[in-house]
């Protein structure tokens, strides 16, 4: 499985048999089943995961309620920036929508590859650029767009994600109620009749 990640990097810069022997020791594959918590609010994000197979989500609790910002797929890597990074307690949740597979990089062990090889540097660059670009995007849909421009963007963009998450998630991801979401729903497929 270690593979697919070394495949992933492989897309971003060239990389020799040494990275690929020291990544492969280095870096454990795990699996969790669905509804498995990675990061609870208030722990320190000690590990960053690349997603292998499966579905992780990121949400927030607000007053009770379960605000989700962001879906990780298959070939996407999971962090919780903030906490990873300054290894500071996280304000937030990392959860198993599906059952998953993930390849786990401490932080010791992501300095040290860093160090090591400083090709690396430049990927992880890119992929925190890439990831930049992505959240920009995500944020100016959230206060120029409606909650159904929102949905039918997330059709039109990662319509596999419909599948795969309950709509209570779906939902709280473009920021309305269930209920709103299934008003739009029924909207849509009426006026595709």
């Amino acid at each position: 499985m270690i593979d697919k990640l070394i495949e992933y990097i492989s897309q971003f810069i060239p990389i020799g048999k040494e990275e690929i022997k020291v990544i492969s020791s280095m870096v454990e594959v795990k699996e969790y089943k669905k509804g498995h918590t990675l990061l609870e609010e208030g722990m320190i994000s000690r590990v960053s995961y690349f997603n292998l197979q499966g579905c992780v989500r990121l949400y927030y609790l607000v007053d009770g309620e379960e605000k989700t910002t962001f879906f990780f797929t298959e070939n996407q890597f999971i962090a919780s920036m903030r906490s990873f990074i300054k290894q500071k307690p996280s304000d937030h949740f990392l959860q198993c929508v599906e059952d998953c597979k993930l390849a786990l990089i401490p932080y010791e062990v992501e300095k040290k590859l860093l160090e090591k090889y400083p090709k690396l540097e430049s990927f992880a660059r890119a992929i925190l650029e890439e990831e930049l670009g992505n959240y920009q995007e995500m944020l100016a849909s959230y206060i120029i767009s409606n909650p159904e421009q929102r949905y039918l963007n997330l059709m039109k963009n990662a319509p596999g994600l419909l599948q795969r998450v309950p709509q209570y998630q779906l939902a709280s991801y473009i920021g309305i109620k269930a209920e709103s979401l299934s008003r739009i729903r029924n909207r849509l497929v009426k006026s595709t009749s």
